[in-house]
């Protein structure tokens, strides 16, 4: 038999009741579409506020989500915020205290998160996606229906619709600061499901890289692009049990520019007891120029990179777990007017990677998902213009972003991070540098200064 305590830790993996599904025609405050960190956030954040939401997402859960797992940073106020931190800390999560680095060359060096972050317990988390996606979602549905708006899961956006008639399909020329989101159109259950539309004036994207949402307002309205695959990471995961080294539930994150991979990187991220989500990524263009696969390359780095093949000798795969994705970096754009890419019109915020908002650096993604579902839901509970919304996510993360653009350009040169990661190895001034790097975002930039990095690297 189960235990009580036994079923509560598994939560994550039963199904969530979500009650029943609006009637076609039903008007709501706001709709978001997407039930990821930045869409329970923004439902969330609404519903507190006592705005009437229709929260809509495509899958059923359970359902896993493609990740490097790892939560921390300033995703934890908004973990807390929302009421979640509490069931997170009572299901197995790997706690972080420090990120180690490696160089092509092998030098390798441990970055300690700050200590007064770990005493708080607010350092960072690393978990499955599945897992932390369902206990924000259940907390966030659970506020959006106690506040009288609805929930559904398995609903497919067909059609964003617009007050101009156009069912976002025809925008015509000049015309997307003039229409103002209407409703949207959603299939329930299925391909043969039906069709059922819902109509609001605010409406949230946060579906991810392909959030309807968001095409209706970058390619579809504006006739901007979406994808530039100058700007979109190729990422690749599996989760391992038995690698050596990562059998505990509390310590290190692992970063590695192996050669082979370069320019990319290897991942070891342990998300609970003896269990590891092993990763690879890399810039889409670049990956298209080399013609590489990214599964065939971590699998050479697994069996044969000294590194790694005695510490993965007797490590197994968990059957099932090999997912690919697509992360849309937030770098900035030379040819983009607005910056990482247009991510507000009349009617419409988008959030998280529906508005390519992932650290083009780290690639984590979930920290500005939660900070722009919350910034969307204050925006509209405050009725501000929309350009406001664009403006002030790039005011708040655009400086981060830009550095860790900045520090992405030079992980592909082998040779600046073999002496960087060298020097790093050998000097604690550099190491403290580099734990005040991640603490403070505004320490970032030092890494820009010529005569700083001189300073720290020479002397």
């Amino acid at each position: 038999m189960t235990s009580e305590a036994e079923a509560t830790v598994r939560s994550w993996e039963q199904p969530i009741e979500t009650g029943e599904v609006p009637e076609s025609g039903a008007e709501f405050d706001a709709i978001v579409v997407g039930g990821g960190p930045g869409g329970s956030s923004a439902a969330g954040y609404l519903a507190k506020a006592g705005a009437r939401v229709l929260l809509i997402e495509k899958e059923v859960w359970p359902r896993d989500k493609i990740c490097g797992d790892a939560v921390g940073g300033k995703s934890l106020s908004h973990v807390e915020g929302l009421g979640v931190k509490e069931d997170l800390e009572a299901t197995p999560h790997f706690r972080v205290t420090g990120i180690v680095f490696s160089s092509p060359k092998g030098n390798s060096v441990r970055v300690p998160l700050p200590e007064e972050d770990v005493e708080r317990l607010e350092a960072g988390y690393a978990l499955p996606r599945a897992q932390f996606d369902s206990l924000l979602f259940n907390r966030c549905q659970s506020l959006v229906r106690d506040a009288g708006g609805s929930v559904i899961q398995g609903g497919e956006v067909r059609r964003v619709l617009f007050d101009d008639g156009n069912g976002g399909e025809d925008p015509g020329e000049g015309s997307g600061d003039a229409r103002h989101a209407a409703g949207i159109v959603v299939r329930i259950g299925g391909r043969k499901g039906e069709e059922r539309t819902f109509y609001t004036r605010e409406l949230v994207g946060a579906a991810g890289y392909r959030c309807p949402v968001a095409y209706s307002v970058v390619e579809s309205t504006y006739g901007e692009e979406m994808v530039d695959r100058d700007h979109y990471c190729g990422g690749y995961r599996e989760y391992w049990r038995n690698v050596k080294g990562c059998g505990e539930n509390i310590g290190d994150i692992e970063i590695h520019f192996v050669d082979t991979v370069i320019p990319g990187y290897f991942w070891l991220f342990p998300v609970s007891e003896n269990v590891v989500n092993v990763g690879i990524g890399m810039v889409v263009g670049l990956l298209n120029k080399q013609k590489k696969k990214l599964k065939a390359l971590q699998a050479d780095v697994i069996a044969n990179h000294p590194m790694f093949k005695e510490r993965f000798a007797d490590a197994e795969m968990i059957p099932k777990s090999a997912r690919g994705w697509q992360l849309p970096f937030g770098s900035p754009r030379k040819k983009n007017s607005r910056q990482p890419r247009r991510s507000s019109m009349n009617g419409i915020r988008l959030v998280g990677d529906a508005a390519s908002l992932i650290d083009p650096f780290s690639g984590e993604g979930v920290g500005n998902a939660l900070v722009t579902g919350e910034m969307a839901a204050r925006h509209i509970m405050e009725k501000k213009p929309f350009e406001e919304y664009q403006d002030e996510v790039w005011r708040v993360l655009g400086p981060e972003l830009i550095n860790s653009y900045r520090m992405q350009k030079l992980s592909r040169k082998s040779w600046l991070l073999n002496w960087f990661v060298g020097k790093a190895e050998k000097k604690p001034a550099l190491q403290e540098m580099m734990t005040e790097m991640i603490a403070s975002k505004e320490a970032q930039e030092n890494l820009h200064s010529p005569w700083f990095m001189m300073k720290t690297l020479l002397f």
